[in-house]
């Protein structure tokens, strides 16, 4: 199959910008996907793809990532399925810039990953953005599980404010266990890129880190919308189920 007919299957705002890329359609998707699923540096997947016999610098798998990786979180988020009304929040850390920043996160009761949202603050303001924007995207929950954090519970007590349904409140730190032993899945791909160099790269990586870690957990309503290009005559490789590992 041609690359014009497989660029078509893809959503509109993913194509449009691999009509103005010049690498082998299934070389992009293939270091795109490959960075944010597994513990790859530029450099490893550079070196990965020389072995076998593609130039591709580690700068271009970089500028790849930076456009794609935003379109593919927009293309997720319209198929995600839907999450149970139990949340479980809470906040990891990772540094930009030399500095630590803080990862907002929350799953369900079953480890669905609810929603994220990067802050340079831990506080009660970034707490009730995070709030806002996970309540936005999937629905209000009935009830929310965090730990002793004034910030979070500050922020739960401003969005109630505004609701005639109050959401429910538990701090119980065992019912947080499933949100912390998940913060692991996504410190461990970020480990390898060394710290982000800047806010808005880190926002972008995050999301693609955070979009591929849920499409692994099955989290995709239509998973033709991400099903992989074509088999390459050039790279036999490729195709390869969700949850491998790259040869």
């Amino acid at each position: 199959m041609k690359k014009v007919s497989v660029i078509k299957e893809l959503p509109a705002g993913v194509a449009k910008v691999l009509k103005r890329l010049h690498h082998p359609l299934d070389v992009i998707l293939l270091c795109v996907r490959w960075y944010v699923a597994y513990s790859l540096s530029l450099r490893d997947l550079e070196e990965m793809m020389a072995e076998r016999g593609l130039a591709v610098d580690h700068s271009t798998v970089r500028r790849w990532v930076i456009k794609l990786l935003p379109l593919f979180e927009k293309a997720f988020r319209r198929h995600k399925q839907s999450v149970s009304k139990s949340w479980r929040m809470d906040e990891t850390y990772l540094k930009v810039r030399g500095k630590w920043a803080y990862l907002y996160r929350a799953v369900d009761k079953a480890g669905n990953t609810i929603d994220f949202l990067l802050c340079a603050r831990r506080d009660k303001v970034a707490a009730r953005r995070y709030f806002e924007k996970a309540i936005g995207q999937n629905g209000a929950p009935d009830t929310v599980a965090i730990d002793k954090s004034a910030a979070n519970l500050a922020a739960l007590h401003a969005v109630n404010a505004h609701r005639e349904t109050p959401i429910r409140i538990r701090q119980r730190k065992y019912l947080n266990n499933i949100v912390e032993q998940d913060h692991r899945a996504i410190k461990r791909r970020a480990r390898p890129m060394l710290g982000f160099k800047n806010f808005r790269c880190a926002r972008i990586l995050i999301g693609g880190i955070e979009t591929m870690h849920m499409i692994a957990k099955g989290r995709c309503g239509d998973p033709k919308a991400f099903a992989c290009p074509p088999r390459s005559n050039s790279i036999p490789w490729f195709h390869r189920p969700a949850h491998s590992s790259p040869p």
